[in-house]
């Protein structure tokens, strides 16, 4: 059985993150980590009858306990994007709490797999990347970052406007996780499906830009939580089958050093030197096993798109390293 803590537990995210981790089988251990609110967060799950055990932390004499024994971190703590927040305004704040947090991890459990949810993600996982180095327990194939959303909203809008069963899609999404770094590969979906280029475009925005739409619709009371609670536990849910001992497939945002030969494909078609990528993945115990191979070639609107991606994906990366550069580790 395997033992999760999500950290950042009592947040937008955390909280339906958290229930439905209770939900998953094959967790025996949910560690629930914040700076607040804890104990009646882990208290209300913890009547959910099912069979992993539920302990709370409060604050950060407490979250080295948080980790200890544990196999999967979640990090989903920082803050969320409110209506004309930029991106360096949401990463001068997530910045230092996923460094804080990762340090914590390399501390603690080092050997542990680490999902991370906190955004910019095109630089926290950079950033997670750097001081697991730091602290000489860097595996590439043990850091992830959750895209999932972008392949779960791909498969709804494309059954929004063609009526394909969502749960039945699949569409690749490569890249990054937002705007145009977001890359979803239509021409590649499975079932296949018909669209003009119109259509394929019009998409792609969509896609691309649906954490905006969610923005908006809140009102400015928030951003895409629901949502990402629930893609956060779909890649949860893999990790932990994995570690189970079965092999799984999921996208993620990862360093691409963890399948140096798998990774010859994206490069060729975009991502030429980048060290960080979304990419299809196969999962097992020890975390990637392998990057999977695209299907077929994407088409020259895709191919197109993935050269605006790593354009930007090379600032957002850089820009995760100049802050560790510049910031010494905390301890």
């Amino acid at each position: 059985m395997v033992a999760v803590a999500v950290i950042g537990a009592a947040g937008g995210i955390g909280q339906p993150l958290s229930l439905l981790l209770k939900l998953t089988p094959g967790i025996s251990r949910l560690s629930l980590y914040d700076i607040v609110n804890m104990p009646g967060v882990a208290t209300d799950i913890s009547h959910i009858n099912t069979n992993s055990s539920v302990e709370f932390y409060v604050g950060q004499s407490q979250l080295s306990n948080a980790l200890r024994g544990i196999n999967i971190v979640v990090i989903s703590a920082g803050v969320a994007r409110k209506p004309g927040m930029t991106r360096n305004d949401l990463f001068s704040i997530n910045a230092s709490i996923v460094r804080e947090l990762i340090e914590a991890v390399a501390d603690t459990c080092p050997k542990a797999l680490i999902a991370i949810v906190t955004n910019p993600l095109n630089s926290t996982v950079p950033i997670a990347a750097h001081v697991l180095k730091s602290k000489n327990c860097y595996n590439p194939k043990r850091l992830f970052g959750i895209t999932t959303l972008d392949s779960i909203r791909a498969s709804r809008f494309v059954r929004d406007t063609h009526g394909i069963d969502a749960m039945e899609l699949h569409v690749p999404v490569v890249g990054g996780h937002s705007g145009n770094t977001i890359v979803p590969l239509l021409s590649m979906a499975t079932p296949q499906i018909k669209l003009s280029q119109k259509e394929m475009e019009d998409l792609v925005q969509r896609i691309q830009y649906g954490g905006d739409e969610v923005v908006k619709a809140k009102d400015g009371e928030g951003s895409a939580t629901l949502s990402m609670a629930y893609a956060g536990a779909r890649f949860t849910s893999s990790l932990v089958q994995a570690v189970g001992g079965a092999q799984v497939m999921e996208s993620a945002f990862v360093p691409l050093a963890a399948d140096s030969q798998g990774a010859h494909q994206i490069r060729r078609l975009g991502a030429n030197s980048l060290d960080f990528f979304a990419v299809p993945i196969e999962l097992g115990k020890t975390g990637t096993l392998r990057i999977v191979p695209l299907d077929a070639e994407p088409n020259m609107l895709e191919l197109k798109a993935i050269d605006i991606a790593a354009r930007t994906l090379k600032d957002n990366i850089a820009q995760g390293i100049k802050y560790m550069d510049s910031n010494q580790p905390l301890h």
